[in-house]
């Protein structure tokens, strides 16, 4: 898992601007239900009357609470509220701390007073004039409060004498003609505008975040694409049968993909989930509804929950990749080589394979999404069963009055969204084991160290570019193998001369060729060009000099002048038609519609075998390289075709080092230099006069391939 926060580094500044996001979004979320809490409590049972305090009132009225003030509380009482030209007191500007000082001081005393008023057994007005006179005391006053508040069990703060006192202020404000329901209204207009105004905030910084979470994503998917492309390109072909292409294109694309999704889960839910959890558990802990081990209960059993789920999908998360890698191995095997499964009728047998990898991935899949499944209903019934706990002794707290509908209802959606960041982590549990899985695969790649390395000091600036290959007694294993594919080869290719290389099946034709341009290095011995060893030139460098024809023609999706021009964007269309001339393909070219604007389809499907061997021939010599390599690159074309193409090129390109591996040996019969290979060894060299004479491995082919009258006459039918 670290590796998939390790991705996010680089972008560390964007991640700090989502993380300030969320803490808007969950700060928006969180307020919203302190809000509805405050519409039904305030709003709805208070009609409006958001504090103990009055904004004003009546001189007789305020003298009466007095009564039941302490002294401290009568000057702070004095020194908030302000005589009008009515004669009754306005409440001037406080702030907060003397606001809460004086809803404290005014609420016992307007419980005080409002019983009086509906008691016969006492006259306030008689009790306000006997302390005038001095025959009671203030302090038998506040004895007597005492008594009263001892007896019924409250206290100042309590949600029962709170709700007594706003029924005093309400008496009070109609008293002095105060519109209640306009007070009523305004109250709820203005928080309803609040929460209106948090919801579009919360809806924008959530939109803002989700942008910014995608983007990085994406950009992340980009670069992740990027540097595993970049390291594939750089492989040479040890790596690449390591992995194998149908894992390579896996971890390329869907592993690079599943990264990419979790990575925006991760940037969103995964930061924002504590966020709200964290805020929610501090909003509930500040309701002071003793209600706080409900959310202990909810959140051990969410964790409960997740624990066995997780512990029972992550095993097969772990082994989903694999199968994926084997589906498309398969799904590839079959795809390309059709033609060869029709031929032998194994369209059964084929599709049972198929079946299997299909079949194997799907049970994988099925299993953990029905483990997964019970995720949701189990966090549902978590949350019912919270909501019935809270709202059980909830009711309990409301009938004893230490709780209002209002906090019940914002205590249940606190606990609601303490819940669901935890399933929002739930949910992602789900895809961080497939995505740290893909991590690993992905970094497996990028971490892979390259068998092979241009110098730290190239000698590019003291080659002579004449094109003199040598082999000096070059021995070559497969990386695991546990014998040489070539032993102890030592040859030169002279520019201007043909060197040919032939030999039975599997002997090293084509391991000796793919040697020069690096796709391996020697194992023993070393390969020079001009003198100057392969290994100490840049691999740019190097390639710049080869014209390479593969055993099997690649073609690229584009058109035939993209194809033939793939050397490099300073091949002129002069010397795209001349390469063409001599690969002998301008025939088939100019009878096409669209000539060289020809489309050739991936792999080069539209055309025949022969057009394809002749299109990477030309392709090369479009390059204009000082040596060129044929890997039995003429094996598709017809004796005539191969007769005319060969003397072209000896009329062409009779300055380069043309390097030709071939099974027919009437390919190569005219070369310069012949070289017979017999189990990764040269058993002899020479012309086809020399080898005649000398080499039986060598006769041995051309009695296979010539008749007598040919062998007689030099490979030509008289």
């Amino acid at each position: 898992m670290r590796k998939l926060f390790a991705y996010l580094r680089p972008y560390w500044k964007s991640v700090l601007a989502i993380v300030a996001l969320l803490v808007v979004q969950a700060f928006c979320d969180l307020s919203l239900p302190t809000y509805t809490s405050d519409i039904v409590d305030v709003g709805i049972q208070q009609g409006g009357i958001s504090q103990v305090a009055p904004e004003q009132i009546r001189a007789d009225s305020l003298e009466k609470l007095m009564l039941f003030m302490e002294d401290d509380q009568i000057a702070l009482v004095q020194e908030s509220y302000q005589p009008d030209e009515n004669g009754d007191y306005q409440l001037g500007d406080v702030d907060t701390e003397q606001l809460d000082a004086l809803n404290e001081a005014f609420a016992l005393p307007m419980v005080m007073v409002l019983q009086a008023g509906q008691s016969s057994e006492m006259d306030l007005d008689a009790l306000q004039l006997a302390v005038e006179n001095g025959m009671v005391s203030r302090d038998e006053l506040l004895d007597m409060m005492d008594e009263a508040v001892a007896e019924y069990g409250i206290t100042a703060d309590s949600s029962m004498v709170q709700q007594v006192a706003v029924q005093y202020v309400r008496a009070e404000y109609e008293a002095m003609g105060v519109d209640m329901d306009q007070l009523q209204m305004h109250y709820l207009l203005v928080t309803g505008g609040k929460m209106l105004g948090l919801s579009v905030l919360m809806m924008g910084a959530a939109i803002l975040a989700s942008l910014m979470a995608s983007r990085t994503a994406a950009h992340l998917g980009m670069e992740l694409r990027g540097r595993v492309f970049s390291k594939v390109v750089s492989f040479s072909s040890a790596e690449v049968d390591r992995f194998s292409t149908a894992s390579l294109i896996t971890r390329s694309t869907n592993d690079i993909q599943q990264v990419q999704m979790v990575m925006v889960m991760l940037l969103r839910m995964v930061l924002y989930a504590p966020v709200l959890g964290i805020g929610g558990i501090i909003r509930v802990a500040s309701t002071r509804t003793g209600l706080g081990w409900i959310i202990g209960v909810a959140v051990g059993a969410s964790l409960m929950l997740v624990g066995i789920l997780v512990s029972l999908a992550m095993p097969r998360f772990k082994k989903m990749q694999t199968l994926v890698d084997r589906l498309n191995l398969v799904s590839r095997e079959i795809l390309t080589g059709l033609p060869v499964i029709r031929a032998f009728s194994r369209e059964r047998y084929e599709e049972e394979r198929f079946d299997k990898a299909n079949r194997d991935l799907m049970s994988t899949q099925l299993f953990t999404n029905r483990v997964m499944t019970f995720m949701m209903p189990g966090m549902m019934l978590i949350m019912n069963g919270v909501t019935l706990l809270i709202v059980w002794f909830g009711a309990q707290g409301i009938d004893l009055g230490t709780m209002q509908v209002g906090d019940m209802i914002a205590f249940i959606t606190y606990t609601m969204q303490i819940v669901m960041s935890f399933l929002m982590l739930t949910m992602i549990s789900v895809f961080l084991p497939r995505a740290g899985v893909a991590a690993e695969r992905i970094e497996e790649v990028l971490d892979t160290p390259l068998t092979l390395h241009d110098p730290d000091q190239n000698r590019d600036g003291s080659l002579e570019e004449k094109g003199v290959v040598s082999f000096e007694d070059v021995s070559f294993r497969f990386p695991g193998g546990d014998a040489d594919a070539l032993s102890h080869i030592t040859f030169t290719a002279q520019p201007g001369q043909t060197t040919a290389i032939i030999g039975s099946t599997g002997c090293g034709k084509s391991t000796l060729l793919n040697l020069i341009p690096r796709f391996y290095d020697v194992t023993q011995g070393r390969i020079t060009v001009d003198g100057v060893d392969v290994r100490q030139l840049s691999q740019k460098k190097l390639r710049s000099l080869l014209g390479y024809v593969p055993q099997k023609g690649v073609l690229f999706s584009g058109d035939i002048e993209s194809n033939l021009k793939f050397g490099g964007s300073s091949i002129t269309d002069g010397e795209m038609e001349r390469a063409a001339r001599i690969a002998q393909a301008e025939g088939f070219i100019s009878e096409k519609p669209d000539g060289y604007q020809s489309p050739i389809a991936q792999g080069g499907t539209n055309v025949s075998g022969g057009q394809k061997q002749r299109l990477s021939i030309a392709r090369a010599i479009a390059k204009n390289p000082r040596i060129y390599l044929f890997d039995d690159s003429f094996s598709a074309l017809d004796y005539r075709t191969d007769v005319t193409l060969r003397r072209a090129m000896a009329e062409e390109l009779g300055d380069a080092t043309i390097i030709i591996v071939a099974q027919r040996i009437s390919t190569i019969l005219h070369a310069d230099q012949i070289i017979v290979l017999d189990e990764g060894r040269m058993v002899g060299i020479g012309t086809h006069e020399e080898l005649m004479q000398s080499c039986g491995t060598y006769q041995e082919i051309a009695r296979s391939q010539l008749s007598q009258q040919e062998l007689e006459n030099g490979g030509k039918v008289s």
